[in-house]
């Protein structure tokens, strides 16, 4: 299967725009599965509740949804991608998922980090795990990877890849998601932007990019620039991360104890 991610360099609040633009990278790519960052349309740094309610939109009928099942089905791909997601009065930071057959599914931020929560409503729905193509994908956002339960989640219900939407200012998400793919044997996308934010008095941001491809076994197949628009597409095997074999005697998942595993 080919697999990758788009890192993208939104303007904030150019919406139009910054999706013709993550379009045009994805124009001609073939694979199977391709992740787009966190709020890839709107950008990050919104100045409160109501100014991202005013560009957010419902999935999945909004336009910036509509335009991406269109793509998915003309290139019979699965995207994953980071929206603002309005719900009637509330908010959600949320990933869209589609595919050649259109809608697939979605989920919201359960984490959120710093000033999101003056802006986002928590997430209210289950860790998802969608069927795309020959593999199983499970979805997280950004901050969720600081949370080890996160990806262990996924993994046991039964994730091959974890497609994970982001917008990284933290330096050592990269290095941290080697670590959760080696807890669980998994693949990750991490879809990062680059740039930087300052629309907050005292508060600005720069992301960090490094969008990535990480294999089970916690090799990096293929890491971005910190500072450049790209796209990138690698192949993997699927098969190897349904092995959950460390050697023939140590099983990651079948050897946890389960009846150590509490709080006294």
């Amino acid at each position: 299967m080919k697999l990758g991610f788009v890192q993208n360099h939104p303007v904030f609040g150019n919406v139009r725009e910054n999706v013709d633009r993550t379009l045009e990278m994805l124009a001609g790519q073939e694979a199977g599965l391709i992740v787009l960052p966190e709020l890839f349309s709107t950008g990050y740094q919104f100045a409160g509740r109501e100014e991202a309610l005013e560009l957010a939109e419902p999935i999945p009928d909004g336009p910036t949804a509509r335009r991406l099942i269109d793509l998915a089905r003309s290139q019979k791909t699965a995207l994953v991608a980071g929206l603002a997601e309005r719900d009637g009065k509330t908010v959600y930071n949320s990933a869209l998922v589609v595919g050649a057959q259109g809608y697939i599914g979605k989920y919201r931020k359960a984490h959120l980090f710093d000033a999101e929560n003056d802006v986002f409503q928590p997430g209210d729905l289950p860790l998802p795990v969608f069927d795309v193509g020959p593999c199983r994908v499970g979805v997280m956002i950004c901050f969720d990877w600081r949370f080890p339960e996160t990806a262990r989640t996924l993994a046991l219900n039964g994730a091959d890849v974890i497609a994970h939407p982001s917008n990284l200012v933290l330096p050592h998400c990269p290095q941290a998601m080697i670590t959760r793919c080696l807890e669980n044997r998994v693949y990750a996308v991490t879809a990062d932007r680059v740039g930087t934010e300052a629309r907050v008095p005292g508060e600005s941001l720069k992301f960090v990019g490094q969008s990535q491809v990480v294999d089970p076994d916690g090799q990096v197949l293929y890491r971005a620039s910190v500072d450049r628009e790209e796209t990138k597409i690698v192949e993997i095997d699927v098969a190897r991360a349904r092995n959950k074999k460390i050697n023939p005697r140590n099983d990651l998942l079948a050897g946890r104890r389960l009846d150590l595993y509490r709080l006294n």
